[in-house]
């Protein structure tokens, strides 16, 4: 187990490393991202270019220490203008960095960095089975409205995946 104080502040490109680790072992482990193949550095530099540290679209890392023990994202939701005022939210964490309340503490911060954002819905895809990404999205007020079948294939089968939403309300 990790033993060190987590703080959460926003990613810079020196996480990249650690942030690809993190998503790529989900890539190779398991349903919850349907890649298949692992994300090269080159295009974790790409992806990390649409975040910045004001606007809707954040990327904030959880440490513990020095260390990248997870991170959260609020994306652009889909490529037309209509759909700027929605954003997807996501998290994943390191497996030793999971039950320490880091998803909580990340998306607490993630959620105060764009409250005075012009964002009206935070959405989640969440692959089902994944009773710990339900609960989380729960306790921040996400609630299902979609549950598509079978909308992904791997590791040699197809998976369910539930829509989550969120209202958002801007305070200033």
């Amino acid at each position: 187990m990790i033993e060190a104080k987590p703080s959460v502040r926003p990613a810079t490109r020196n996480d990249l490393d650690e942030i690809n680790q993190i998503y790529n072992q989900y890539v190779a482990e398991t349903h919850y991202t349907f890649d298949l193949d692992p994300m090269s550095n080159a295009s974790r530099l790409e992806w990390f270019s649409h975040y910045s540290e004001s606007g809707p679209h954040r990327l904030l890392v959880a440490l513990l220490g020095e260390r990248v023990a997870g991170y959260a994202c609020s994306s652009r939701y889909r490529p037309k203008e209509g759909y700027l005022t929605s954003v997807e939210t996501s998290v994943y964490l390191a497996p030793a960095a999971s039950g320490l309340g880091l998803g909580s503490q990340l998306y607490e911060a993630l959620f105060a960095s764009i409250r005075n954002e012009d964002v009206h819905r935070a959405y989640a895809g969440i692959a089902l089975p994944n009773p710990a990404s339900i609960a989380l999205h729960q306790k921040f007020g996400f609630r299902q409205v979609a549950h598509f079948t079978e909308q992904g294939r791997k590791l040699g089968r197809y998976w369910d995946v539930a829509w989550f939403e969120k209202p958002l309300q801007k305070t200033a």
